[in-house]
């Protein structure tokens, strides 16, 4: 099977980034990262794509008078690696159709939340406040919406009392990894199929 080439998007450190890349060197995942895009030149992650040898493409929205400028440059930015998926890994800022409909149902994004609950910002903080009992996170295809598109897989994990939404995402980071690296596998290999807005793993 020919190997998917994928283009990651991060606005911060880039902890999942990492994760990502460790599962493809070690061979668990059926493709490679061909670019990385961020929106802060001073964005952690490049520290990260520098030391893996990857084309590092930063364009800081303030650079463009609108936002479908902004996309717009964006996708001429990465045609170039022609990828085969798009791999949101804490890139903070929602898509519009100007990105997200040349490549519809190949964006991949991870929220720290069991979607539809808790969508948006501070998702561990809402989770606090709520007073639920279980968290997780949820690995999904990208819509117009927020954080509505369709889900591909979930993971949990418990809600102490004295948690605090700082607390509740330290223990919910490793499973973000372990979770957004199964669903990329799947991706990479053809897997996923959806039909009705819902994401079904083919054998």
């Amino acid at each position: 099977m020919v190997r998917k080439k994928l283009a990651i998007f991060a606005s911060g450190r880039g902890s999942n980034a990492e994760a990502l890349h460790d599962a493809i060197k070690a061979g668990t995942i059926n493709g490679d990262i061909v670019v990385v895009v961020t929106d802060h030149a001073d964005a952690g992650v490049i520290e990260r794509a520098e030391r893996w040898n990857v084309p590092v493409i930063v364009i800081e929205r303030k650079g463009f008078e609108s936002k479908d400028a902004f996309e717009q440059a964006m996708i001429d930015a990465i045609a170039p690696y022609s990828p085969d998926g798009i791999v949101l890994a804490g890139y903070m800022r929602l898509l519009g159709p100007t990105f997200i409909t040349p490549y519809e149902n190949r964006i991949l994004n991870i929220h720290p939340a069991l979607l539809p609950s808790f969508s948006g910002l501070h998702a561990q903080g809402q989770a606090v406040v709520a007073g639920v009992k279980v968290s997780g996170c949820t690995v999904h295809f990208v819509d117009t919406g927020m954080d509505s598109g369709p889900i591909i897989m979930q993971n949990t994990v418990p809600v102490y009392a004295d948690d605090t939404e700082d607390t509740l995402a330290e223990r919910l980071l490793p499973i973000e990894h372990v979770t957004y690296k199964e669903a990329l596998a799947l991706f990479c290999d053809d897997k996923l199929e959806i039909k009705d807005h819902i994401v079904h793993i083919k054998g």
